[in-house]
């Protein structure tokens, strides 16, 4: 018996020393993403809105609830910048007023090293059928839309613009070209030339990227009318990064030893593209 009570008293002051370890090893939360979950809101629209387009009495608006981040600031700073009327300068009441919206909806491209990116669509008609999209990358520390001069050394955003520059004039060129190829009426070649000539890279342009798993992809919206939206260029223009894997510090610029972006064309030439060094 006196060997059994020893044994007792070892076991249970053994015990508060395995809980505290347990406690010890515990994964923590992840923080460097936020929480992200769709909500909808089916528009049911009746009267003039639809005497003369029954198709149009239903639409959809999809749109991001976002949680999870620890500082109740920056939070509501992200769900400010991601609530549907922020996106395309229309709220969900107005939507219910007008017949044009078919569907809302996003697309999360990133969510992590607290980069949060985000791309928006609504489709709808009136005249025509059109499709329009809104794209927002976000830095979840300080809840700030990230701009270029965040991600590049701003020294250098003169040369990624040229870089830009070129791929978009060489899409723009082969885009005559198959034009003539395809023995088009010289009228649309001529209508393609001249839209052609009002386009062009600014370095407001570099500010607008999406951030993916293996990269970011360079946006150019050359804002057609829906006309001539057929010799649109696509004005996506990717670039790797090294190891596939973006910094893990939002607030630092892209391009450490673990995560360095190429322009494809440079990198086949073994140079690394400008402003992809960190800033020291």
């Amino acid at each position: 018996m006196r060997v059994l009570l020893i044994g007792l008293f070892l076991l249970l002051a053994s015990a508060p020393i395995h809980l505290s370890q347990v406690r010890q090893v515990a994964p923590q939360a992840v923080t460097d993403r936020a929480i992200v979950n769709p909500r909808t809101v089916v528009i049911i629209r009746s009267g003039a809105l639809i005497k003369d387009f029954p198709e149009k009495k239903r639409a959809t608006v999809t749109y991001p609830v976002i949680s999870g981040l620890k500082d109740a600031q920056v939070l509501r700073r992200v769900q400010t910048i991601l609530q549907v009327k922020n996106v395309f300068d229309t709220s969900i009441a107005e939507y219910r007023e007008d017949n044009w919206l078919q569907e809302f909806s996003y697309k999360v491209n990133y969510n992590k090293n607290n980069i949060l990116d985000i791309t928006f669509t609504q489709d709808g008609s009136g005249a025509y059928p059109d499709t329009q999209t809104r794209h927002f990358a976000i830095n979840l520390k300080n809840g700030n839309v990230i701009t270029a001069s965040d991600a590049f050394i701003t020294s250098s955003l003169p040369k990624l613009r040229d870089m830009l520059e070129g791929k978009l004039q060489l899409e723009l060129k082969e885009i005559l070209e198959s034009l003539k190829d395809s023995k088009s009426d010289p009228e649309d070649v001529r209508i393609a030339r001249e839209a052609q000539e009002q386009l062009g890279y600014t370095l407001e342009n570099v500010d607008n990227f999406e951030v993916g798993a293996t990269g970011i992809t360079f946006l150019y919206d050359a804002g057609y009318p829906h006309v001539i939206q057929a010799f649109a260029p696509n004005g996506r223009y990717f670039s790797a990064t090294q190891n596939s894997k973006l910094s893990s510090s939002a607030t630092g610029r892209w391009g450490n030893s673990h995560s360095k972006v190429y322009n494809a064309e440079h990198e086949r030439q073994k140079n690394s593209c400008p402003g992809c060094q960190a800033r020291a």
